[in-house]
C-alpha cells in the first residue's frame, strides 16, 4: 500500500500524476495519469451572466485558507448526487499537512456563518492543481471558483489543472489537453513562481466584472 507524504504528493504533481482512492473507506490509493488532462485556461475563463449577478449580489462571503479541514472533509462527504467519494482518510490527513506547510489552499464560500461551499487544491510554482469542490447552496462552489480564478490571474499563475473535464466545468471554459501538451504547460508553469496572496482575502466584485469574460 502506498504511504502518502507531502513530499511524495508534490513530486507526483510535478510529474503530472495525482492520487485517488477507490472509496472513502478504502485506505489504499492509486496514481492517476490520464491520457487527456482537464485545464481551465485562465485568460479564457467564462463567467455566465447569471452567475456574475450572483457574484455581484454579495450573497456569499469569501475567505481563503480559513477552514481548509472543513472544506476537504465536506468534499469527501457522500451526497445524494455522489454515492461514493475518492477522498479517504489518508488523503485528508496528508493534504491537511500540505496546507500547514503552505502548499495546499482552500477557498471558502460562506452564507452568514454557514460554510455553503468551497474548493481546495495544491500550488507549486505557477501551477494550481484543483482537487475538489463542494456546494451546500446553489452557486456556492461556483462563486468560490470565480474567486480562485481571479486570485490565480492576479498572482501570476500560468496553469489551472482541473484533472478531468465535466459538464459543470465545461461551462467555465475547461478543455482537455493531450498528456504531452499538458506536460509542456506544466513544465513551463513549474519554472515560474506565482503568489496565492496577490490581494486581500476579501473578494473584489469589481475585479470579477472587469477581467472575467461573461455571456
Amino acid at each position: 500500500m502506498i504511504e502518502l507524504s507531502p513530499e511524495l504528493i508534490l513530486k507526483a504533481y510535478a510529474c503530472g500524476v495525482f492520487p485517488m482512492a477507490e472509496r472513502q473507506d478504502d485506505p489504499s490509493v492509486f496514481w492517476v495519469d490520464p491520457d487527456f488532462r482537464g485545464v481551465i485556461p485562465l485568460d479564457e475563463f467564462h463567467l455566465p451572466r447569471r452567475l456574475a449577478r450572483t457574484v455581484r449580489s454579495g450573497k456569499f462571503q469569501i475567505s481563503v485558507n480559513q477552514a481548509f479541514d472543513q472544506v476537504i472533509r465536506k468534499c469527501a462527504e457522500r451526497t445524494t448526487r455522489r454515492a461514493e467519494s475518492w477522498i479517504n482518510g489518508g488523503i485528508v490527513e496528508v493534504y491537511n499537512e500540505l496546507h500547514r506547510r503552505g502548499n495546499a489552499h482552500s477557498v471558502e464560500c460562506w452564507n452568514g456563518e454557514e460554510l455553503a461551499g468551497g474548493l481546495y487544491g495544491v500550488s507549486i510554482g505557477a501551477a494550481f492543481f484543483g482537487e475538489s469542490m463542494f456546494s451546500r447552496a446553489r452557486d456556492a462552489s461556483k462563486v468560490a471558483l470565480v474567486h480562485l480564478v481571479e486570485r490565480l490571474r492576479a498572482g501570476g499563475y500560468m496553469l489551472l489543472d482541473t484533472q478531468f473535464v465535466t459538464a459543470h466545468l465545461t461551462g467555465f471554459g475547461a478543455v482537455e489537453l493531450p498528456r504531452e501538451i499538458y506536460l509542456e504547460q506544466l513544465t513551463a508553469a513549474l519554472e515560474h513562481q506565482a503568489s496565492f496572496y496577490p490581494f486581500d482575502c476579501e473578494f473584489s466584485v469589481n475585479m470579477a466584472q472587469s477581467r472575467t469574460q461573461t455571456s
